[in-house]
């Protein structure tokens, strides 16, 4: 068996790849080991260093439940997240803009009707949104497109984040109508940090890094025979839009948000306290 040094270590692992029968994995994890490697070598990591690594991936994954996700939240704060998401999702043919979906997306929320109030059980100020979901090439309008929508509530805590087991908390999924419109009420979303008790809080802080992300309700936005995609809606003048802690914020996505008295709101119904209206369209790629 051949001795390795640090020289040649690099080109007798990638030579363990050659009976790998997938090209795809074998090109990922050649590139993977290339950079790795190089890396090591830039930083003269030392035994030490790298232990420390370990244990932080190991703390990490120890971190996660099936409420928490905090490699997500890991992928999202280094800018890995919004990296792949723009490389996957380009958008410049006027198509809505994808960024992260987040360590608090909950599957299968439940399925609501128009018009339906998501803020009930959550603190927040009220409002309403409305739209259309569109096709992105025509302008034609989708009609039962699917709206999954979720958000903290007006202190940007989230239903995972809640002592006890509150339940999903402004959540719900939604379709449009015959002319592709869509309509619900929630809250006004606020800034928030994202979870900081946890290996990647102690990183963002070694950074010396704010963990703050600014006001935003997410959403993905999907149509028969078109492609989905994972976005938000920033609320305009938020703090922290010019340095979200996860680079999620991109400017096609922040939307105004008009504040009004109380009174008579869109649904028709009587609101007794101010609130606001965010009105925003979705266009859609179709499926290739």
């Amino acid at each position: 068996m051949k001795t390795v040094n640090e020289a040649d270590i690099t080109p007798a692992v990638l030579e363990r790849l050659a009976d790998c029968d997938d090209p795809r994995f074998k090109q990922i994890m050649t590139s993977l080991i290339t950079h790795l490697h190089a890396f090591v070598r830039d930083v003269r990591l030392t035994e030490e260093e790298w232990m420390a690594a370990i244990q932080f991936l190991t703390r990490t994954g120890q971190t996660c439940t099936d409420k928490r996700q905090e490699f997500i939240l890991l992928s999202d704060t280094l800018g890995v997240s919004i990296l792949v998401i723009t490389i996957n999702h380009p958008a410049d043919d006027g198509s809505a803009e994808s960024t992260v979906m987040g360590p608090f997306y909950w599957e299968n929320s439940p399925e609501m009707p128009l018009g339906a109030d998501l803020s009930v059980g959550v603190k927040g100020e009220p409002t309403f949104y409305s739209g259309r979901v569109l096709d992105a090439n025509t302008g034609a309008p989708l009609a039962n497109a699917q709206l999954d929508i979720w958000s903290g509530d007006g202190e940007g805590t989230y239903d995972m984040q809640m002592p006890g087991d509150v339940g999903m908390k402004a959540r719900g999924r939604i379709r449009t109508d015959a002319q592709g419109r869509y309509w619900f009420r929630s809250i006004r979303p606020t800034y928030y940090p994202v979870p900081t008790d946890g290996p990647v809080g102690d990183m963002l802080k070694k950074m010396g890094r704010h963990p703050n992300r600014p006001g935003h309700i997410h959403m993905i936005v999907s149509a028969e025979g078109h492609r989905p995609v994972t976005t938000h809606l920033f609320v305009a003048n938020s703090p922290f839009l010019d340095s979200d802690a996860v680079f999620g914020v991109k400017d096609s996505l922040i939307a105004r948000f008009d504040k009004h008295p109380p009174g008579k709101a869109p649904d028709g119904s009587q609101v007794d306290q101010p609130f606001y209206t965010c009105e925003y369209d979705f266009r859609l790629r179709p499926a290739v």
